[in-house]
């Protein structure tokens, strides 16, 4: 029997790359428990208003967040404050699927185009790798804006 499983980050800024990774993958902020967001309506808002009705003071209301997939189908992702900064390389990493079904130069300008976009939105490109069949179809490794290394691939 397979498991569900959420992506667990640490952050120094849970709302902030919450943010950067909800616009990145196409999720969602999900409401706070038993409210109701309407259409159109700031969810992260809703949660300052929750947290704040829950007497929860305004210095800790930044140590959590979480996206979630809208259709349900991806992985749940969750942020969480940690006070160090990142001291390496990750040995985990994101694959974000951008160029799904292209090859060649048709995939590599649908990677450089996100790319553009992911960079507007606070990342950093670190490197492209470009095809070499049969072990690769080229890829691009960026960085989140606190550092954590994924791959447009």
């Amino acid at each position: 029997m397979s498991r569900q499983f959420q992506v667990t980050f640490d952050a120094h800024d849970p709302r902030a790359l919450s943010t950067f990774w909800r616009d990145a993958l196409g999720y969602v902020h999900p409401g706070p428990p038993g409210v109701d967001v309407p259409e159109g309506t700031d969810p992260l808002a809703a949660w300052d208003e929750f947290l704040s009705k829950a007497g929860v003071p305004e210095n800790e209301r930044n140590t959590r967040s979480a996206i979630e997939d809208p259709d349900g189908d991806g992985p749940r992702v969750f942020f969480q404050q940690v006070p160090e900064s990142k001291a390496g390389k990750n040995r985990v990493h994101l694959d974000v699927r951008a160029a799904p079904g292209l090859d060649g130069d048709e995939r590599m300008a649908a990677l450089e185009a996100e790319c553009g976009r992911l960079v507007a939105l606070g990342a950093t490109r670190v490197q492209r790798h470009d095809p070499a069949p049969p072990m690769s179809m080229g890829f691009i490794v960026m960085t989140d804006p606190e550092g954590n290394e994924f791959c447009l691939d």
